[in-house]
């Protein structure tokens, strides 16, 4: 697993997907039952959306380890003003499957769309469980189906349609969007309490062109869409145009998206 894809991306992945992800920040946090006091652990921090969330409901006695691959969405994150009064805030560039923090030292691990691109999920959700305390819980919350996240799903689809040599990379987003196998992979890391739900937000964009040009920007994907030929990528938004007119309301394009929010126990 490497950072270096979102590090050229990072500057942009705000605009993209940082402030969608963010809807589901709060529910997040929420699920671990964090306590003020408490020492939040952070995994796949990206630009922040979870980070102060989590600093906010630690509050000022508390403390919060965010970590990224990415040093660069690390700065990101950082730049960004926290909620007062919060929680301090310290920022480590780590792998989540082999974290720098000693063993039952936290009492949550959040991660917020981050463990799906993990080469070996399970691995990860095993690194989660060694550094929580007796009792402290993760939470973390991954892209649902396709069909039920038509945000990130329309845009994974016509892009591999029109980029095959970068499907499989873009259809990975989609790699733990079955409840089932989240609920296996928990328990199976060694978590009790295993619970597995649905949280749905409305994903809300201005016009097509807002919905396109973070994509081109900030996506994983966006250096292969800036060098194909015009005519190519003018014919990917108009693919892209046509399976977005289901969602246009008044001008914007508005819809519904689900993620799977997954919570166990040490």
């Amino acid at each position: 697993m490497t950072g270096r894809g979102f590090d050229a991306t990072a500057a942009a992945y705000e605009g993209f997907l940082g402030r969608w992800s963010r809807l589901w920040a709060t529910a997040l946090v929420a699920a671990t039952r964090l306590t003020p006091g408490a020492r939040v652990l952070e995994v796949a921090a990206g630009s922040g959306q979870a980070t102060h969330a989590a600093a906010t409901a630690a509050g000022p006695s508390g403390r919060v380890i965010a970590t990224d691959l990415s040093v660069e969405m690390l700065r990101v994150a950082h730049a960004a003003p926290p909620a007062a009064p919060s929680a301090p805030v310290a920022f480590a560039a780590m792998d989540g499957r082999s974290l720098a923090v000693r063993d039952e030292t936290v009492d949550a691990v959040v991660c917020l769309l981050g463990l799906m691109f993990f080469p070996d999920p399970l691995a990860g959700l095993a690194e989660f469980r060694r550094v929580l305390r007796p009792g402290g819980r993760a939470a973390l919350a991954v892209w649902a189906e396709p069909e039920r996240a038509p945000f990130p799903g329309i845009m994974v689809e016509v892009l591999a349609r029109h980029l095959p040599f970068v499907k499989r990379e873009l259809e990975v987003a989609f790699a733990l969007a079955d409840e089932a196998q989240l609920e296996t992979l928990l328990r199976d890391s060694g978590f009790e309490d295993v619970a597995v739900g649905r949280e749905s937000r409305a994903v809300k964009f201005e016009s097509f062109d807002d919905f396109w040009e973070p994509i081109e920007a900030g996506s994983r994907a966006g250096a292969a869409l800036r060098d194909l030929p015009e005519p190519a990528r003018l014919a990917l938004q108009d693919d892209l145009r046509a399976r977005m007119a289901a969602y246009e309301t008044q001008g914007w394009l508005v819809m519904d998206c689900e993620t799977l929010l997954a919570t166990g126990r040490r």
